[in-house]
């Protein structure tokens, strides 16, 4: 276990879900541009650092029959199983580091809220980039967030990198092509405001 690991991992076990920043019961915003991509239910989608995020539990919930959830945090996973009773078995739950997963499959829908602005140097932004370009099918999606150059320089105690959406953008202009970006504000439980960048992307064919 690696010391990424075993900070999530103490978070997950001290913390309950109203205790950190980044609760967010109803995921409207991932759920409107999931809802934009048009996707059939039989859709492979992938959540990336979604262990405890309420994500997996409204796909399922709306007859989605292929989700995938990673995240480095097996108290995280732990966490969501038990809250999502008998509908986490309908979910692939994988324990794995972002910046070193490699799916043993291509997927339709790559989501990331929670992830990527971790991967704070060149190598692991590049293999996790790397992972994803491959990862996704012809014609799928792209939705990622990040903290915005607006946003606050750590989370959790760790340093993140920012993202504004022309840097976001940037990174995937060759290979997708771009639907939306904008920047938006979440309010955490304690009432403070942070600034996120949202991207949506579709890999071109």
């Amino acid at each position: 276990m690696n010391e990424n690991q075993q900070h999530w991992d103490k978070v997950y076990s001290e913390k309950a879900p109203t205790e950190v920043s980044w609760y967010e019961p109803m995921p409207e915003i991932s759920l409107n541009l999931i809802k934009e991509c048009n996707l059939e239910k039989d859709a492979a989608i992938i959540d990336i650092g979604g262990g405890d995020s309420f994500l997996a539990e409204f796909l399922v919930s709306k007859d989605y029959t292929d989700v995938t959830v990673v995240d480095i945090s097996k108290n995280a996973i732990q966490r969501a199983k038990e809250r999502m009773c008998e509908k986490a078995d309908k979910v692939t739950w994988i324990v794995a580091d972002a910046a070193n997963f490699k799916p043993n499959k291509k997927f339709d829908l790559w989501h990331d809220r929670a992830a990527f602005h971790f991967l704070t140097n060149e190598e692991q932004r590049e293999n996790y980039l790397k992972t994803l370009f491959e990862s996704i099918k012809p014609g799928g999606y792209v939705i990622l967030s990040t903290f915005s150059d607006k946003g606050p320089p750590t989370c959790s105690g760790l340093p993140v990198q920012r993202y504004s959406v022309g840097d976001m953008q940037k990174l995937f202009e060759e290979e997708f092509s771009v639907l939306s970006g904008r920047s938006l504000d979440h309010t955490t439980p304690s009432g403070k405001t942070q600034n996120f960048t949202v991207c949506s992307f579709q890999k071109k064919k």
